[in-house]
């Protein structure tokens, strides 16, 4: 799955002493340090962190501000949309949140926003440029009982957005329960989970594993990601292959045919890295959960629902790991542009499918599944609505259900990129795409840095994007 304008705040992190230094480095970026501890008894995991962040604007920052996704579950708050919350509440409604105990470093701290999902940080002194500090915090978060992206679910426990992150710069929004609300700058992260020794994690990151006793440590390291998630299960069955000298590692529960899976998630993640470049992370992991829609997106781990059909399963892997290129590596603000990466992640899927016959899916029926389903949902929107919304470029809250979304984000984003295919030829229009990753790999990517890339193979390129975002084109 996949989410006003902003404007971009650097900042680096890294575990240091509490208080202002100097930024040092060329290549600053923020770092968190964290111990976690999860307590299947009470549903709570239980964190200290460190975070060092570097101010690489022009002015003077007072307040730090964090998103707190995990008040997303509170009582009264929607994570999750009507069309899937049945679904998602397999043991009827259930609560969570997270609880911000202490913060060091800071002058004070407070909660704000619609359902306390930000936190700012007030800091002792201005933040001047090129300036770091380093602030401390303890929390709790609660875990609900719900199937999805953090939450404790029938067959595993999902950690996801479950910890302050530092905001960009002018994108201090708020949750949205339609596609995904999250964007954050690329960090570096230091990880202990402390959890019983019966379950089994799958993560963001390398590390490793011991055991003492009745309880699993995992140590985990990930560089210049923009997140870190877990999945936890006592019933995770693990196969493994590599991929170019990539291990591809799958953690499943129910699936009937893992190794095709499995093949799946190598042979994408080879097909996109020839096809766009060098995949940018030592490892990658596909994860089996109980998601109630068709999967999710983290840098080097991709969540897929264990309720898909065999034949949707290729489609699913790839477009998940295709994310491992437009969302992980080249970011972009997909609350207010979605159809940025998931556009993308369809039209690789699709070109993957292609190169991979044995799956039963070429590229042309991607292609018209897509247009037939949009031209569907254009009829029937018209007839109910004063007149279709098919403008691209609108915030995730400005969409009215999971059926507009999905249609307007991934069937007419496909349609768009097949489009400036068709227009530009395969040879060039990939060309646009690897200089896309090229250029914006580790940064966070405007929409207009996207079409430049398309509009230096043809003139022509910038007036198809146009009619596509603002909804006056023709399907």
């Amino acid at each position: 799955m996949k989410r006003a304008a902003i404007v971009l705040l650097c900042v680096i992190m890294a575990a240091g002493a509490l208080g202002v230094t100097a930024c040092a480095g060329e290549t600053a970026h923020s770092s968190y340090r964290m111990a976690l501890e999860y307590t299947p008894e009470t549903r709570t995991l239980t964190g200290e962190m460190t975070v060092q962040a570097v101010n690489t604007g022009e002015n003077a920052q007072d307040v730090l501000r964090f998103h707190l996704w995990a008040n997303a579950y509170r009582e009264g708050a929607s994570p999750v949309s009507e069309l899937f919350a049945p679904a998602a509440y397999y043991n009827g409604e259930s609560y969570g949140g997270i609880e911000v105990e202490r913060v060091t470093g800071a002058q004070s701290f407070h909660t704000a926003g619609e359902n306390a999902t930000l936190l700012e940080v007030v800091l002792p002194a201005p933040l001047y440029p090129d300036e770091s500090v380093t602030v401390g915090m303890t929390f709790t978060v609660t875990l609900a009982e719900i199937e999805h992206r953090l939450g404790v679910g029938e067959n595993a426990v999902t950690l996801a957005g479950f910890y302050p992150v530092l905001c960009v710069c002018g994108g201090e929004h708020g949750y949205s329960a339609l596609g995904d609300p999250f964007v954050s700058e690329c960090a570096d992260y230091s990880v202990t989970l402390t959890l019983p020794a019966r379950y089994t994690v799958a993560h963001t990151g390398q590390g490793e594993c011991t055991r003492t006793g009745d309880s699993a440590i995992y140590s985990v390291t990930a560089e210049n990601v923009r997140e870190v998630a877990f999945v936890a299960s006592e019933h995770f069955s693990v196969l493994t292959e590599n991929a170019d000298g990539v291990p591809v590692s799958y953690y499943y529960l129910e699936d009937e045919a893992p190794a095709r899976t499995l093949a799946v998630a190598a042979q994408s993640l080879s097909f996109f890295a020839s096809s766009f470049g060098s995949y940018r992370y030592p490892a990658y992991v596909v994860v089996e959960t109980g998601l109630p829609f068709g999967g999710m997106e983290y840098p080097m781990l991709s969540m897929i629902s264990d309720d898909l059909r065999a034949e949707e399963m290729p489609l699913v892997v790839a477009h998940e790991t295709a994310h491992q290129w437009w969302y992980a590596a080249v970011g972009s603000d997909q609350f207010c542009e979605a159809w940025q990466d998931e556009g993308l992640a369809e039209f690789s899927a699709a070109l993957f499918l292609d190169a991979y016959p044995e799956y039963g899916t070429t590229y042309d029926d991607c292609v018209a599944s897509a247009e037939g389903a949009y031209r569907t949902f254009f009829s029937v929107w018209t007839q109910i609505s004063d007149g279709g919304q098919t403008a691209m470029r609108r915030p995730l809250t400005a969409f009215a259900s999971d059926y507009e979304y999905r249609s307007v984000v991934y069937d007419k984003g496909l349609i768009l990129f097949d489009r400036l295919d068709e227009l530009l030829g395969r040879d060039r229009t990939l060309a646009a795409l690897r200089d896309y990753y090229k250029r914006y790999t580790g940064k966070i990517a405007s929409a207009a840095d996207l079409i430049a890339c398309f509009a230096a193979r043809g003139a022509y390129a910038e007036g198809v994007f146009g009619s596509f975002l603002e909804g006056t084109c023709v399907i």
